[in-house]
């Protein structure tokens, strides 16, 4: 018999005013049998009484069995361990301590239920125990509510939140203690009317706490208890169709043959089966209304989580009675959840359902219903979630190709692009099983045919429509990498891809177009790759990791199998291909992946000729630098001196590079006679030469050739004419780059002569000179171009150069003269910091489109990155970075990380100057805003906010460790100060400096000071102070008065600390109670000089007080205390204030100060009574919105699935009156099959306004 839990339902859930069910149930009262009386009745009156108590078990009322004591075994005096113990270290055998358990429940059932009823408290992270006496006297609510005063609530921690090894196996342990506990006791213990009804009276009773680890514990051993049930209960239909099945066998046994006694016996098992499952069904019914429709809401995910796991787990074990649309809707309305752990278990439960195929017809309204909500979290923010998501629709697909649409299909296949793998992946394998798992019944008998004529055929020409199709062209790794684990053995056709490239096509089959070759040869590259490098592309791994054993023989077999395929193919193709430049860099790149010994040892020496022989005709052929750099690094693959080919191929690049070298000679040599106008066929001549030359130079050593003279001679001669074509420019400009850069690496690793020091010294200082004029350039291209090599020699050649024990470099070291540095700074500030339509307008017919505003900006950012790394490596002077620091708030979005870490790169190198650099930046707009508007400029105009704006910026760079920075910011306020009284009014001492409104800007600094410091610095600005500047209350002194008062607020003494420890612990208690407590306030140092500019407006019309005026009484908790300090108390180191009676007479200095302390005074009242207002109003709004949100939880898919877990005994009845019968049914497990047809599914069931009515 199951006991009332805390709130008086006492589960009277088949009583025969019971005997209609709610609409949205499947279950039907089959021949009244919920009606019955007896065995199979959980709706008794609470827990048994005394009386009943004493009578039950062996022994009558005594206290307890032999060997027992309060509730616990006894060995010899000795107390063994408690269940809880046990458990929780997880070493002793499930199944031994669950029969311990057993024997004493049989010796003294109430002692062996105390034990367990502790066990479940403890379990929670109680330390209370429940003693025999409160278990005889005191309902399950008593209990739980006196568990509830002992609870230690201040940890927050509980076993099944606990870290630590000791309570890592603890779940686990403690389901497996339920279940096992269940199992042993399905054939008698648990149909006793007692231990079953007092376990679930209690989990419920439990479940509906308000401390947390009773409501999660509990839930988790109710779920779980469930499980147990339901897996008995399935054992009960099995054996229900078993006896049936052998009744009616004996029955339709011919009279003479008939038993008549087994007959009878039948029957009587069949009875007694039916009414276990009777009593099994009421159990379930019990713990699904009392603990699942409310928990799965619960405000705690980890809950909801429990829940819908488990609700997954006895659809799938017991699909006739669970799989039907009343308990799916529970799973569909949880995907909606706003946590992504219950979302996931949503997902996985499903996953279990689809998976079985025979399944899927119970499944087509919950598919048809919630299929769009799972096709969208795909694209869930939580990736586990995401690649599950695709998981299930995969499994949905398998199981029915009709009813996901091509649009649904669309949306996973684009995911194959993905960053995030397992997403892609996932993606991957669905593309697989939509588009290339079926075959027809023809390529079965061409399995074992090859190449063209293969079965991956169509299935390689498939991939190449979906690549196109999708276009997206330059991700092919990715699409690769995405399939490589479901479809490797298609990508790794690539003895079917060469075919599809050189063989003609078949009869009747359609030859591919020139677009569809270039992709095939791109994908084909992109699975050699992928094999060869066995780590998937950029930005889709965390790094290489270790391959195994297994991974490094797989390696080498394909490494193996590309090259005797592609030593041999690659010749034909690069023949065949030959005039196209994008085909042609993408098969150059192949022998990157070739094992060279293979050519060796397979005797392919003649298909390396064959190979080289291709390559140095498209060297002849092609000016396009990618395919000429393809060129160059397959000649650099191929000149590997380990293996015996290099001879081979270093003379035929040797010969290559004599041949281009004589020629560019030569050329040149006509191209620079005095006196003729070179002609474009010269000119073309010269540029495609040196392009060959400029690509083979950067990844081969030429220096042998001395390409510097005729390089310098050109770029001398572009110099004094002005006329040279600006592609010969740049190529010269990078080929000499590369020439230093060999020379300097030779340098750096033999033994050099003083000689090629200076001689390297003098080519590398004539070179910077030489980029210095091409920064004037009338072409911006040949501009940049200069301006990047220059950044990288500056860089190269820096005092950097000598680290590592490099000192013999030390006459290579070159530091840039000033005039340098402000051109490389001019070129910056006209070519960076520029409006994106300028920069495409200056484009040389370059489209305005998106593509081209991405790849411009990106540009831009190289180009500041460049100069940045030269203030970061103290290559040029710091202060050079006010000009990029300045540009911080204008240009965030495009550049705002580069200039940021450049600012933290340079606080580390040196604080100061660092500060001074920023300082510097402010006053460079300051005076910029100056000369735009004059002096008479309006202090609320958008210039001088964002000015101030930047400067709150700033001074959040500095962090919140004042001590570090404690001298930078004494300079910063330092120069502020200097620059703010640099220019004095000619006007006379009577109107302010010129520059005195920089100290509003300099004032967002002041809470970077520590108190100490703010004493000085302001001693430091009275320096600067006259007389007459003191009296001064004009509004145009302001500023003066703004940044005195910054300083001055918590300068002068500890008042301050206490103050503001005061108000934080007033804010403590607001932020607990939420309640607007508009008396204590904190004291802000940011506020003193408020950013605000109606502190203006209010400042202006209190000038106007009289001077010997009254204090005005506050309102403010502080000021009412007569022991707490008021807020304007720190001032009164500066103006001492009198008392308000009997007060002597004052000189005018005295009551000048005075006065203005009463404003002060009178604006921080102010403050606190908008602040007050504004509170007030932000925690009605914020009241409102959850009250809002409260009473819509389940009405529609974007509200949290959470439940009111405070809410009253009395409220929780009135919620099971009114909503029961929308969303529990009775569990009714379903008649044997061969007595009855399964009852039919009843349609819709899927409205989430339908739970509206369980939390009104």
């Amino acid at each position: 018999m199951i006991a009332a839990p805390e709130i008086p339902t006492d589960f009277t859930l088949l009583q025969e005013s019971e005997t209609h069910f709610s609409s949205d149930t499947d279950f039907e009262d089959i021949e009244g049998k919920n009606q019955k009386q007896g065995k199979g009745k959980t709706c008794k009156k609470g827990k048994k009484g005394p009386a009943e108590k004493g009578k039950s078990g062996n022994g009558g009322g005594k206290p307890g069995g032999p060997n027992r004591m309060n509730g616990h075994h006894q060995q010899n005096g000795v107390e063994n361990m408690m269940l809880f113990e046990v458990v929780k270290m997880g070493k002793s055998a499930m199944q031994s301590v669950v029969d311990d358990w057993i024997e004493s429940y049989k010796h003294d059932r109430d002692i062996a239920l105390l034990d367990l009823i502790n066990f479940f408290i403890q379990c929670s992270g109680c330390k209370g125990v429940v003693t025999a006496e409160m278990f005889r006297h005191m309902q399950n609510s008593e209990i739980i509510r006196k568990m509830t005063e002992e609870f230690d609530e201040d940890s927050g921690d509980y076993p099944l939140t606990m870290a630590g090894p000791q309570w890592k196996k603890f779940k686990s342990s403690f389901c497996e203690f339920i279940g096992v506990l269940v199992r042993q006791c399905q054939y008698s213990i648990i149909y006793d009317e007692y231990m079953m009804d007092t376990v679930i009276s209690l989990l419920t009773g439990l479940s509906d706490s308000q401390v947390r680890a009773f409501r999660h514990t509990s839930t988790l051993a109710a779920m779980k208890l469930m499980t147990a049930l339901v897996n008995v209960a399935l054992n009960l239909s099995i054996n229900m169709d078993n006896t049936q099945r052998q009744y009616e066998a004996e029955r339709n046994k011919i009279i003479g043959k008939r038993a008549n006694d087994r007959l009878e016996l039948l029957l009587q098992k069949r009875k007694e089966l039916q009414e276990n499952q009777d009593e099994i069904e009421n159990m379930m019914n019990a713990i699904f209304k009392g603990v699942f429709v409310h928990r799965y809401r619960d405000a705690i995910a980890e809950i909801r989580a429990i829940c819908i796991e488990e609700i997954g787990i006895w659809m799938k074990m017991y699909s006739d009675a669970f799989l039907n649309d009343s308990y799916l809707k529970y799973v569909g309305w949880t995907m909606h959840d706003k946590q992504g752990e219950v979302r996931l278990k949503c997902l996985t439960a499903l996953q279990g359902l689809y998976y079985n195929k025979e399944l899927n017809s119970k499944l087509e309204l919950f598919t048809s219903r919630f299929k769009d909500r799972i096709v969208s979290m795909t694209l869930d923010k939580e990736y586990d979630v995401a690649v599950q998501a695709i998981k299930l629709l995969t499994l949905v697909l398998q199981s029915s190709e009709e009813v996901l649409t091509a649009e649904d299909c669309e949306n996973v296949y684009h995911l194959v692009y993905s960053a995030h793998r397992p997403v892609a992946v996932a993606a991957g394998e669905f593309l697989y099983k939509k588009l290339f798992s079926r075959r027809d019944a023809e390529d079965d008998g061409i399995l074992k045919r090859r190449g063209r004529q293969s079965p991956n055929a169509n299935l390689v020409k498939t991939l190449v429509f979906f690549f196109l199709e999708s276009e997206l062209h330059e991700h092919a790794a990715y699409l690769v990498d995405s399939m490589w684990d479901c479809a490797t053995d298609l990508l790794k056709d690539w003895e079917c891809m060469n075919s599809l490239l050189l063989e003609e096509p078949l009869n009747g089959e359609e030859p591919l177009t020139d677009r569809q070759e270039s992709a095939l040869i791109e994908i084909m590259l992109c699975t050699i790759r992928q094999a060869a490098e066995c780590h998937p592309p950029v930005g889709r791994g965390t790094g290489k990791r270790v391959l195994t054993a297994k991974e490094k023989k797989t390696q080498l077999d394909d490494r193996t199998k590309i090259t005797e395929l592609f030593a041999v193919a690659l010749p034909q193709l690069l023949a065949k291909y030959s005039v196209d430049a994008e085909k042609v860099t993408n098969l150059l790149q192949l022998p990157q992946y070739f094992d060279l010994e293979i050519y060796t040892t397979g005797r392919l020496e003649k298909h390396l000729d064959a190979l080289l022989r291709q390559i140095r005709d498209i060297v002849e052929k092609h000016t396009d630098i990618d395919v000429l750099e393809a060129c160059s690094k397959t000649y650099h693959a191929l000149c590997n001196e380990e293996f015996t080919i290099f001879n081979r191929v270093d003379i035929a690049r040797s010969q290559l590079i004599d041949e281009l070298a004589d020629k560019f000679n030569r050329l040149l040599e006509d191209f620079l006679q005095e006196g003729e106008e070179p002609d474009e066929d010269d000119a073309y001549q010269v540029l495609s030469t040196l392009k060959r030359i400029t690509a083979f130079h950067n990844a081969h050593d030429l220096s042998r050739w001395d390409l510097f003279g005729c390089n310098y001679k050109l770029l001398k001669t572009g110099i004094e004419n002005g006329d040279m074509p600006e592609q010969i420019v740049i190529h010269a400009l990078q080929c000499t780059h590369y020439v230093i850069l060999w020379q300097l690496a030779k340098v750096t690793e033999s033994s050099s002569t003083k000689e090629d020091l200076l001689r390297l010294k003098k080519q590398m200082r004539v070179f910077c000179q030489i980029c210095q004029h091409y920064l004037t350039n009338v072409n911006t291209a040949v501009k940049e171009q200069a301006f990047t090599i220059l950044c990288d020699v500056l860089m190269i050649f820096s005092h950097q150069i000598m680290t590592g024990g490099r000192d013999m470099l030390e006459p290579l070291v070159y530091t840039p003269d000033s005039s340098l540095q402000s051109e490389l700074l001019s070129f910056i500030l006209d070519h960076v910091f520029i409006d994106q339509d300028d920069d495409n307008n200056s484009a040389d017919g370059q489209q305005d489109d998106e593509a081209s505003k991405i790849e411009a900006l990106h540009k831009r950012r190289n180009l500041l990155a460049a100069f940045c790394k030269l203030i970061v490596y103290t290559v040029v002077e710091m202060n050079t970075a006010a000009d990029i620091f300045k540009q911080y708030m204008k240009y965030y979005n495009d550049y705002g990380d580069i200039i940021k870490e450049t600012m933290s790169k340079t606080r580390q190198i040196d604080k100061i100057q660092c500060a001074k650099t920023l300082i510097l930046s402010l006053q460079q707009l300051f005076n910029e805003m100056i000369q735009e508007n004059g002096y008479n400029f309006d202090r609320s105009s958008p210039t001088f906010s964002g000015i101030k704006e930047l400067a709150r910026r700033f001074a959040l760079t500095f962090g919140l460790d004042q001590l570090k920075t404690r001298e930078a910011i004494a300079m910063l306020h330092k120069d502020g100060i200097e620059f703010a009284f640099k220019e004095p009014n000619p006007q006379g001492e009577s109107h302010p400096p010129l520059n005195l409104a920089f100290l509003d800007i300099l004032s967002e600094f002041s809470s970077k000071l520590l108190r100490q410091d703010k004493r000085t610095v302001y001693v430091y600005l009275e320096k600067f102070m006259t007389f007459q500047m003191s009296l001064r209350r004009e509004d145009v002194w302001l500023p003066l008065m703004s940044y005195r008062n910054s300083l001055l607020a918590g300068g002068d003494d500890d008042t301050m600390s206490v103050i503001s420890g005061i108000s934080s612990r007033g804010s403590t208690v607001r932020n607990k109670k939420t309640k607007p407590a508009t008396g204590k306030r904190k004291v802000p140092e940011a506020e003193e000089s408020s950013s605000s500019d109606s502190m203006w407006l209010n400042r202006e019309q209190s000038m106007h007080t009289p001077v010997m005026m009254q204090t005005p009484q506050l309102t403010s908790t502080i000021m009412r205390e007569s022991k707490r300090l008021r807020p304007d108390e720190n001032y009164m180191g500066v103006y001492p204030m009198q008392p308000e009676h009997h007060q002597p007479p004052l000189d005018y200095n005295t009551q000048v100060t005075w006065m203005l302390a009463q404003r002060q005074q009178e604006e921080v009242a102010r403050q606190q009574q908008e602040r007050a207002a504004m509170n007030y109003v932000k925690l009605r709004s914020n009241l409102q919105h959850a009250i809002r949100r409260g009473t819509s939880l389940m009405e529609d898919d974007e509200e949290p699935i959470v439940e009111d877990v405070m809410m009253s005994s009395e409220g929780r009845i009135e919620d099971l009156n009114e909503g029961m019968d929308f969303d529990t049914m009775d569990i009714d497990l379903p008649p044997s099959k061969n007595r009855r047809e399964r009852t039919e599914l009843k349609p819709d069931f899927f409205d989430p306004a339908s739970i509206m009515d369980e939390s009104h």
